[in-house]
């Protein structure tokens, strides 16, 4: 998410965003009316407008099998803290605790383990302790499982709802380009230079490096475990879980491609074509300073795939 602050500045230089709203904000829409829940009944998808954000859309979601997980997750932290805080009451009942600052102590360790304290009522003295779940919190915030609300400057003309929320799914393609160029493509740490120029002009050339990769996954796709049904991605319900096609999920189950060779990961592919070689030669009998050529080590089939793939996107 994008914070307030961010988002003043992309306003500044005159870009456009989209991101989300915390679930504090749109606890705020729902019990201001402006977020009528009810619409769910007939819709997952619906855009809406509010005064606190002038210039912008709102589009409100609701996907029911993030509804579904949301809610078990909730009952089994408050289940599992139940039980622990129910075995501090049984130690200060005992009397193995008696001070009302050692009960504290142990009761904050159990709430810190879980995060669930904002449901518990905690009721701490000397030499007792008792709790109880504030049923009536849990079941607000139950009724806001599933639901997002995906915040965009950029005019409906220009992005439809759908592809909005489509577009705000990307993220995991943003976290993966961080991930490959700090740590398992790319590289870019260390940075050893010291002048603000030469580090900007690093990261950049990184930037580019992974634009490069980026259309070489592409162009593997059919070598690679990715989905190769990319129309189907433009009309699929965007709030709905995705899914992967029948081919794509047969590659990942077989480990294979239709035709029985290896599927690969990008990294694996890349080791397959870095058995290719260029060596520098020279004449048997010529001196140091001959005349030398280059001889490239033969690609096998798979390697002639990959490279075949890459050249029909050449410009």
């Amino acid at each position: 998410m994008i914070s307030t602050k961010a988002i003043e500045e992309l306003k500044t230089g005159g870009l456009d965003w989209v991101t989300a709203l915390k679930s504090a904000q749109i606890r705020e829409l729902v019990e201001g009316g402006h977020l009528q829940l009810g619409l769910f009944d007939e819709r997952n998808l619906f855009e809406l407008a509010h005064p606190d954000f002038p210039g912008e859309r709102l589009v409100a979601c609701r996907n029911p099998e993030l509804a579904k997980m949301r809610a078990a997750k909730r009952q089994s932290l408050l289940a599992a803290t139940a039980t622990e805080l129910e075995k501090v009451k049984r130690m200060v009942e005992h009397g193995r605790l008696r001070a009302q600052g050692e009960i504290g102590v142990r009761v904050g360790r159990v709430v810190n383990k879980y995060k669930v304290a904002k449901h518990f009522a905690l009721d701490i003295k000397e030499s007792s302790f008792a709790f109880g779940v504030l049923d009536d919190q849990v079941a607000a915030e139950a009724k806001l499982d599933g639901i997002y609300v995906i915040r965009t400057s950029i005019p409906k003309k220009r992005m439809t709802a759908d592809d909005a929320v489509r577009s705000y799914k990307l993220l995991s393609n943003v976290e993966r380009a961080f991930r490959s160029m700090k740590t398992i493509d790319l590289k870019v740490r260390p940075i050893h230079h010291r002048l603000a120029d030469r580090v900007r002009s690093h990261i950049f050339l990184c930037m580019l490096a992974y634009y490069v990769e980026w259309h070489m996954r592409e162009a593997w796709r059919p070598l690679l475990f990715a989905d190769e049904n990319q129309e189907a991605k433009k009309t699929r319900d965007p709030v709905a879980p995705a899914q992967r096609s029948d081919e794509a999920a047969l590659k990942a189950a077989s480990h294979a491609l239709a035709d029985g060779t290896p599927a690969h990961s990008f990294r694996s592919l890349m080791d397959v074509l870095a058995t290719i070689v260029r060596n520098t030669c020279r004449t048997q009998g010529a001196d140091d300073d001959g005349p030398t050529f280059a001889v490239v080590t033969t690609p096998n089939a798979a390697q002639r795939r990959a490279i075949s793939l890459l050249e029909a996107i050449a410009p």
